[in-house]
This record gives C-alpha cells, sequence and structure tokens, in this order.
C-alpha cells in the first residue's frame, strides 16, 4: 500500500497462488478502502495484482485444506457479510473512484472486485471467469447481481451458469469493463484514467458516484432529491468555485480536491 499525490496504490501480493486471497488479505483491503473513504489525502485508489495475474479468488483450498479443522455449521453465513460480502459493497459504495488494473486471471472475488470498480482496465488476454458452479458451490460477494446489470441477463447465465471464461477484449466489447489494450499498454492506459481522477473535483467526483450507486435502487423522485441535495454539497466545495473561477476567465481548472 502506498499513497502519494492523492493516488492510494493497493497491490494483491501473492503471485505463487496468483493473488489468491486469504482472511488477511480481505480484512486488509477492507480496512484500506474504508479508511480511503475517510481520509482527504486520498483522491483515487488503484487496485492491481502482483506478477502476471490480477487475482484468481479466495484461496478455498487453503481454507479446505486436509487437517483444517472443519468450522461449524453456519461459518460462511456468519462470516461473509464482514468478509467478501463487505468488501464489494464498499468499493462499489465508497465516495473515492476505484480503478483496477487487470492482467491474467481476475476469478471469483477477483472478477467482482473488477466489476465494483469504477475503471477496469484489462489486457486484451486477460481472463474474467465465474468459476463458482463449475467448483460446485453458489456466487457471492454480488456477482449474480452485477453481471446481468453490466452485461445483460444472457451473457450473464452464459458467464454464471456455463463457467465461461471471458478475455479482457470480450469484457471491453461486452461493456462489462472501461476498456482493453495490449500488454504493454495496460500502464499508461491505467495511470492516464488515475492522473484525470486525481486531478478532478474530488467532492463532485464522489457525490457523482455515489448518486450513479443509489439511483440503481431509487425512484425518480426520490433520486431528484438526491441529485438536490449533492448538488448543494458540491456547490459549497472549493472546488465549486475554483471550477466557476474557471469557467470566467476561459482558462483550465486546477482543482485542489477539497
Amino acid at each position: 500500500m502506498a499513497l502519494a499525490d492523492g493516488i492510494l496504490r493497493l497491490q494483491l501480493s501473492r503471485p505463487a497462488k496468483r493473488n489468491a486471497l486469504d482472511d488477511s488479505m480481505m480484512y486488509a483491503l477492507i480496512d484500506a478502502v474504508d479508511a480511503a473513504g475517510r481520509d482527504e489525502a486520498v483522491r483515487v485508489i488503484v487496485l492491481s495484482g502482483a506478477g502476471d495475474h490480477f487475482c484468481s479468488g479466495f484461496d478455498i483450498i487453503a481454507r479446505n485444506a486436509e487437517g483444517a479443522p472443519k468450522p461449524r455449521v453456519g461459518s460462511l453465513q456468519r462470516r461473509l457479510p464482514s468478509h467478501a460480502n463487505r468488501l464489494v459493497p464498499l468499493v462499489l459504495s465508497v465516495q473515492t473512484p476505484v480503478v483496477c488494473a487487470v492482467r491474467g486471471w481476475a476469478a471469483g472475488i477477483g472478477l467482482n472486485l473488477a466489476l465494483a470498480a469504477d475503471f477496469t482496465v484489462a489486457t486484451n488476454d486477460a481472463k474474467f471467469w465465474a468459476p463458482f458452479t463449475q467448483r460446485g458451490f453458489t456466487a457471492d460477494s454480488g456477482a449474480t447481481w452485477m453481471l446481468p446489470r453490466r452485461i445483460g441477463e444472457v451473457r450473464a447465465r452464459e458467464m454464471l451458469e456455463l463457467s465461461r471464461v471471458v478475455s479482457g477484449a470480450e469484457a471491453a466489447e461486452w461493456l462489462m469493463i472501461h476498456r482493453a489494450v495490449a500488454d504493454d499498454e495496460l500502464d499508461d492506459a491505467v495511470e492516464e484514467i488515475v492522473g484525470r481522477l486525481a486531478h478532478s473535483a474530488t467532492v463532485a467526483l464522489g457525490l457523482t458516484k455515489w448518486l450513479q450507486h443509489a439511483g440503481a435502487q431509487a425512484t425518480l423522485d426520490a433520486h431528484l432529491r438526491n441529485e438536490a441535495f449533492a448538488m448543494e454539497l458540491s456547490s459549497r466545495s472549493e472546488d465549486f468555485r475554483i471550477g466557476m473561477k474557471a469557467l470566467v476567465d476561459k482558462t483550465d481548472p486546477e482543482f485542489t480536491g477539497r
């Protein structure tokens, strides 16, 4: 984890396991994203994986290894609300934009993080996979909620029920992710987006993210009230004054993020 120039960089670093998450990584990600949403120094979050892969899912092999203590009945329903089922909604709702850089596999929780991010850029040959039914269990952390909304019900069924692996190029074509590029272009493509977000009007950007997320479940009347509330808050920001002055002066605004 590193913070510089308003950019918080979080890297999944377990390359020997294709960056499969364990409990400690999961809770560390939750804490980092939650704290970033309250940290005024953070203007954008970047999530990537060390080595050749983004994230191959949760390390269920280690959890179910021979000799590991058998959990009590109901372990999953007790654990998930503060585990994977907390992380993905947090990425969706935190008022700090999240950018994912995907190489190699994005499977299971890795797929769900890529879906939840504001912007996901992948290599053309990246592999997006919902492996749940092929392993004999059902999806968690929002896969069955996000995929139909991102790519439509027909394509979601292919991924969720037939376990179809989707390439980065296909994912971009399906509008599952923001963009797919050649491997040697990934870092530059991610940094272009990150740079724009880091120098944007942070308050207005965060409220715009909130409006889009809340609007998915709101009636029009409720959403219009939310828009009025967000406009009231954003128009009191320093960045609003900077934007208005730049408009009058016919210059590019230099937002401070406040």
